[in-house]
């Protein structure tokens, strides 16, 4: 399929020099099939085939549920943001593979076949339900093989910049734009369990529940340790009696008032001699209650002087965790991770592009991008050998899925001549092999 029967082109700076087009014999994008091989090892795609309902009909069920399902999430791990590459794409022999069925041997589904896919068959409010959980799922398989001794969540809010007269759409003051208002939840190795698309002029925890508590639902069995942070939009009381009673740990920053700068007057002092060009750092630690709260809480508190600054740096954090005030600000500090994820999905799987007219098919969109973007920190997490261990999504999206390969078809096999340039035979052969070594799943309670 796909494959071109006119002449070869000349140019005229070299005669021997001929252009041809073999259409589906040529891929760009054969990286995508060790993410396949992941997929199917922990048999991630394949679980939506038996919770996604299909109400289509006839000739337009020619893909199942499953494969249009692999191809949104797969090219969208690409580069593919939306469904306008999805015809060119549809001849595309790696794509063609990792989609599998009818794929193989036809080619995948067109535009307006993924176009319906993704606007009509998952908008379905009991399709979406099910491809918002997809991603917690995901995780929980993962981890029945990989079991850790802790769980941390971050939460946070991003931005998603819109145009034009989009449904939910709304000016953001802090952004100072039009736009979306998405919450994400993380958790400690960069798996995002759990995404919700807001309008743009909400306040950044609002709906914070939504997301939250599926979340902690999943893990209320697991006995490991449980932990949360989150800034300043998350000082809620709500959400501290929330997480103390399903047992998390917690540690959320405050934004500073006169009553929790009053605590530390005594640190607020301007140090005695010239500055030394490294910052004075002080950590103190008190009981607080604010008039919105049920009870006294502890508070710790970090002060730092800097050269050349003529007032402190001061930051708030309300916790239950045990241990001295450093401790806690350090364990905060790693929240800024999380910022970091954002950025890489902002970058590696482009899920600002939300670009549609109706605003629950934006919410199926984001779904597909988190779907995308868990593949891709599965396998980086999982399956990369030291050598490229320091890779972004980002590196990764350019220099392992972007390998050009020349598709040669045998009797009983299809052979994928991949060029060897940023990505030597032996990281694939390295990167496989731990993916084989995934092995079943254990039944262990974490």
């Amino acid at each position: 399929m796909g494959e071109s029967s006119k002449d070869a082109l000349r140019v005229g700076f070299d005669a021997a020099l001929k252009l041809e087009f073999h259409g589906s014999k040529v891929t760009s994008d054969a990286g995508l099939l060790v993410y396949r091989e992941l997929d199917e090892a922990l048999g991630l795609t394949g679980m939506a085939g038996t919770v996604l309902q299909d109400w289509r009909t006839g000739r337009n069920a020619q893909h199942t549920v499953v494969g249009l399902l692999r191809q949104s999430i797969y090219s969208r791990l690409a580069g593919y943001e939306d469904t306008n590459d999805a015809e060119r794409l549809a001849v595309d022999p790696t794509m063609r593979q990792v989609v599998g069925g009818r794929a193989k041997e036809r080619t995948a589904a067109s535009t307006s076949q993924m176009g319906r896919f993704e606007t009509d068959v998952l908008t379905q409010q009991s399709n979406l339900t099910v491809l918002t959980d997809l991603s917690g799922k995901w995780i929980d398989t993962l981890r029945q093989r990989k079991p850790g001794d802790r769980i941390i969540l971050d939460m946070d809010s991003s931005v998603s910049e819109t145009h034009g007269h989009q449904e939910g759409s709304a000016y953001n003051g802090h952004y100072e734009c039009t736009c979306y208002h998405p919450l994400f939840c993380f958790n400690q190795d960069g798996d995002l369990e759990h995404t919700l698309l807001r309008h743009g002029n909400v306040h950044s925890a609002d709906d914070w529940r939504s997301v939250l508590e599926p979340v902690v639902a999943r893990y209320r069995t697991t006995t490991v340790k449980k932990f949360f942070r989150g800034d300043a939009a998350f000082a809620i009381p709500e959400l501290y009696m929330f997480l103390e009673a399903e047992g998390y740990g917690y540690a959320i920053r405050l934004k500073s008032n006169n009553l929790l700068e009053r605590e530390i007057e005594h640190l607020l002092k301007r140090p005695i001699g010239r500055p030394p060009e490294k910052p004075i750092v002080w950590y103190h630690d008190f009981m607080y209650q604010a008039a919105s709260w049920d009870k006294a809480r502890r508070v710790a508190a970090k002060v730092e002087w800097h050269q050349g600054e003529l007032f402190p740096r001061v930051g708030f954090i309300v916790t239950n965790l045990g241990g001295g005030a450093a401790g806690v600000v350090w364990f905060y500090n790693g929240r800024g991770t999380a910022e970091q994820w954002i950025k890489e999905g902002k970058n590696a799987v482009k899920w600002t592009r939300l670009s549609c007219h109706d605003f629950v098919d934006n919410q199926v969109r984001l779904q597909l991008f988190a779907l995308a973007y868990n593949l891709g920190n599965f396998l980086r997490r999982l399956a990369l050998p030291v050598s490229v261990k320091h890779w972004s999504m980002t590196t990764l999206r350019e220099k392992l899925i972007k390998i050009g390969a020349k598709v040669v078809h045998h009797a009983r096999s299809v052979v994928f001549q991949m060029a060897e340039v940023a990505v030597p035979r032996e990281v694939f052969r390295l990167i496989l092999a731990r993916i084989r070594r995934l092995g079943p799943p254990v039944t262990a309670s974490g």
